[in-house]
This record gives C-alpha cells, sequence and structure tokens, in this order.
C-alpha cells in the first residue's frame, strides 16, 4: 500500500531525521511527518543559530581587545544586530535545506502536516496549524500530506517547548522565549534573564558581550545548576568580571510591564523583594515535552510530568509505539536525541547488541563565555553516592597554549573511584571546552582508567593538555603546576 511504512517518524528535529536515515539505511521504508520545518527546534531556532549569534559576540570581544594581541583596529567597532542576525537566520536556512536533502538521498518520504496516533500502527495526518517552513531550493518530490497512514513501528519525536510560569508567560515583546532571543528587532539596553541553565545563561553571555546591561535570576543556589559546583563558581566569577549582574536563590514572582518595559518582583532568599527594570526579559525556565493532540491518552501511552516514559530503547508501554529525544524526557539535548533514535531504530530492525541509553555518558555543553562542558558523575553527586574519590584539577593559566590564546581562564576538573581508577566524572570550563569534553566521554564508553589516560600522549602545545595534567593531579603527579 502506499501509505504504508515500515516506520513512521513524528517530528523532524535531531532524534526524528536521525531515526528516520537510520531506519532507511537499514532497508525499512519510512516517512517523517513535519508540521513547520524540517531539522526542528535545534537547527533551526535552537543549537546552532544560537552558535552563530554566539561567534558573532566572541568576534567582536577579540575585536574589542584588540590590544592585547600587539593589533590595533582603526575605527569604532560597533555591533550590527540585522547582520548578525541574518547572519544567524542564513545558516537555520542551510541546514533546513540540509536535513531536506538528506531525506531525499536516502529515499525518505516528507508528510507535510499534524499527525495523531488512531491507533498503535496508524496516524491521521491533518491539516498543519503552523506556518510550513519549506527547505530552500526545489520543493523535494518525495512529499505527502494530509490522510491516513500505516506502519509497523511509529517514533514519536515531537521534541519540546519553552515553559512559561504562570502570570509570567511570554508575550513576544517584552517577555521574551528563545524565538524572540534569536531575532531582537533592536538591541535592548537592558535584559532581565530569568533562569541561568544552558539557554539562560547563552544569551546572558551573547547580549552582554553585545554590551547589554544584564541581569540573571536563578532559583537554585549555583548558575548552571547541573554542574559541578566548583565549575560553577569559577565560572560565575568570570561573568561577575563582565559586568554581568547574578542573583542566587531568588525567584522572579510578579511582573509589572508599561509600554516599553518590564519591572520584575525579585524574592530573595533571605524574603526581601528587590524590583529590577529592564527593556526586555528572557524567560528561559526549562522546557516541557509537546505531549498533546498526539493521541496519547487515547492509546494509553504512558507520561510522566508531560513527557513519554520509554525503556532504554525507546520503547512505550503500547506495542509499536516508541518516543525518543526532547519529548521523552531529559537530558534535553540534541546529541541524546541522535543517539537515542539510533538505539531505538536499530532495535526495532533486530541488529545484534544494541546497548540501552546510558545517561550517565552523556556530554553536557554550554556555549556561554566561558565555555562550559562535562559528563558523568559531580563531586557531589559521587560522595551522594558513597564513593571512595580522587579528584583532579588543573587550571588554564598554567597552560602554555591557552596562554598564547590570552584565553587562560579555565578548569579541568576529574574524579576518579580510588579503589578501581574508574573515571567518574569530568568538568571543564574554559575556552573551547565544549570540543575538548569529547575526549573524556570516549574514555569513559572504553571503561578507561586513570593508567591509561597517565599513559596517553597529549599534543603540546595544545589546551588538551589540561585534561591530562587533571588526571596526573588527581594521583600526586601533575607535571605543570
Amino acid at each position: 500500500m502506499a501509505n504504508s511504512y515500515d516506520v513512521i517518524v513524528i517530528g523532524s528535529g535531531p532524534g526524528g531525521y536521525i531515526a528516520a536515515i537510520r531506519a532507511a539505511q537499514l532497508g525499512l521504508k519510512v516517512a517523517v511527518v513535519e508540521r513547520e520545518h524540517l531539522a526542528g527546534i535545534c537547527s533551526n531556532w535552537g543549537c546552532i543559530p544560537t552558535k552563530a549569534l554566539l561567534r558573532s559576540a566572541e568576534v567582536l570581544h577579540l575585536a574589542e581587545h584588540a590590544k592585547n594581541y600587539g593589533l590595533t583596529l582603526e575605527g569604532k567597532i560597533s555591533p550590527d544586530l540585522q547582520a548578525i542576525v541574518k547572519r544567524s537566520r542564513g545558516i537555520a536556512e542551510r541546514m533546513n535545506g540540509g536535513v531536506a536533502f538528506l531525506m531525499k538521498k536516502n529515499k525518505v518520504d516528507i508528510i507535510w502536516g499534524e499527525a495523531k496516533l488512531t491507533k498503535p500502527n496508524e496516524i491521521v495526518v491533518a491539516k498543519t496549524t503552523k506556518a510550513i517552513v519549506q527547505p530552500q531550493g526545489p520543493i523535494p518530490k518525495n512529499t505527502l500530506g494530509e490522510g491516513t497512514y500505516t506502519a509497523k513501528h511509529i517514533i514519536v519525536a515531537t521534541g519540546a517547548r519553552p515553559r512559561a510560569l504562570p502570570g509570567i508567560e511570554p508575550d513576544g515583546k517584552l517577555i521574551w522565549t528563545y524565538f524572540e532571543a534569536m531575532k531582537p528587532e533592536e538591541m535592548p539596553k537592558s535584559l532581565l534573564v530569568m533562569g541561568s541553565g544552558a539557554i539562560g545563561i547563552e544569551f546572558a553571555s551573547f547580549y552582554r558581550t553585545m554590551g547589554v546591561d544584564v541581569t540573571v535570576v536563578e532559583l537554585m543556589s549555583q548558575v548552571m545548576p547541573v554542574e559541578d559546583a566548583e565549575i560553577s563558581a569559577f565560572a560565575k566569577k568570570q561573568f561577575d568580571k563582565q559586568g554581568m549582574k547574578i542573583i542566587l536563590d531568588a525567584k522572579v514572582t510578579k511582573v509589572e510591564k508599561s509600554a516599553s518595559s518590564v519591572t520584575a518582583h525579585v524574592e530573595k532568599k533571605d524574603g526581601s523583594v528587590e524590583k529590577i527594570t529592564a527593556d526586555r526579559m528572557i524567560s528561559a525556565v526549562g522546557v516541557q515535552g509537546n505531549i498533546e493532540n498526539l493521541g496519547l491518552e487515547a492509546l494509553g501511552v504512558k507520561t510522566d510530568r508531560g513527557c513519554i516514559v520509554i525503556d532504554g530503547y525507546g520503547k512505550t508501554n503500547v506495542p509499536g509505539v516508541y518516543a525518543i529525544g526532547d519529548v521523552a524526557g531529559p537530558p534535553m539535548l540534541a546529541h541524546k536525541a541522535e543517539h537515542e533514535a539510533v538505539i531505538c531504530v536499530e532495535k526495532i530492525a533486530g541488529l545484534p547488541n544494541v546497548h540501552p541509553m546510558d545517561k550517565l555518558k552523556i556530554p553536557g555543553c554550554t556555549y556561554c563565555n566561558p565555555q562550559v562542558a562535562s559528563v558523568g558523575l559531580t563531586e557531589a553527586k559521587a560522595k551522594a553516592e558513597g564513593r571512595d574519590i580522587r579528584v583532579g584539577r588543573f587550571p588554564f593559566v598554567a597552560n602554555g597554549k591557552a596562554i598564547a590564546l590570552g584565553e587562560d581562564q579555565g578548569l579541568v576538573k576529574t574524579i576518579f573511584d580510588k579503589k578501581t581508577g574508574e573515571l567518574l566524572g569530568a568538568h571543564l570550563v574554559g575556552a573551547e571546552v565544549t570540543e575538548l569534553i569529547q575526549g573524556f566521554v570516549v574514555a569513559m564508553n572504553l571503561e578507561t582508567t586513570e593508567e591509561d589516560l597517565m599513559h596517553t600522549i597529549f599534543p603540546h602545545p595544545t589546551i588538551s593538555e589540561t585534561l591530562k595534567e587533571s588526571v596526573l593531579d588527581a594521583y600526586g603527579r601533575a607535571l605543570n603546576a
């Protein structure tokens, strides 16, 4: 039957399109249902275009500090907001078109519309209520529309959306989500960011580098609450030096709006309330899974706290129905969605030796200035589990390459099991640590011990040498500090 498939994927974000490609590689007949734009939030409004904005901020920062590198730049250095946003949006469009090419290359059908599960092996696709963003270039020939479709396996990959707090809902004008923060019509003079997770602190970092007066309000006792406390404290000191105001152990309880500004009532730990007025406010208090209007309730698919409940292979409690990515729960990261997609599809295809997702080995990256990256247990969590640990630290100020780059503010922290030498966690802050963290991720997946890492030769001069020195420090053998 024309409308019958082996696998139908609902959603074409990082999880969805990777699931479709892997299924097609394994010889399955595949279709993807998309209601808005190929490549999902990550490529269109999240991971990729935000990094384009942050790159512009980084270049501006370097230009403003050219004298530190023995250079003189003549003329006023100032950001062109429209050009910065245009570059970011152009990159998003390029990613969108890239996914369309991959769908065509792998013979994956694209069904435009909104899908609803009517049976474990059937969906009905209705006309979308969203504005479809077609890929650049000719529309792929393998496109379909409204109708009823069947599949042996249906994978829900509908992603997530910004969470809104009652009474402080984003309005798109004065209170932004990441959508509006991505493409401001004009640069605000002041900005209040509610929440210091990855999304909040990245936007805080971008706007502060652009010269905006930025205040961050965080409910927890540290910025980037999921990170190791020592790394978080190090990063906060750098944010403070940049002129960012950070208020911890506090929450926004009320917001008053004027024609061109917002005044937030910020309640602190001691019960006092500070009123902070800013031109704009970003609500970055997390995201929630897109589980509504999918027919999950009628089928009896189990959900918990706004996400679909799955096992280590993406299976739900209903045979034939699977879920991956943000809609399947934290950590809500694009690379987690991609890996989850491969695991799910390979299990569906019956490949041998498919390993379930190990969330402890999923790296986390925050692209603020300085960058933060981590994998595994924090020191506090390792101790809470009763582990007897060794902790190593190595600062960037003792690394020749970091000094030469003018990026000597950073720290690498490693945590080992004292008895076995197992690497339990690694936590980094500093320049390009989002690129460095993968060394420790590979090490953890290979069950590398401290001795293996000590005998690994790292090239000189590189910032990566800080990784080995941190390991050496855990055993009292650091050579350069």
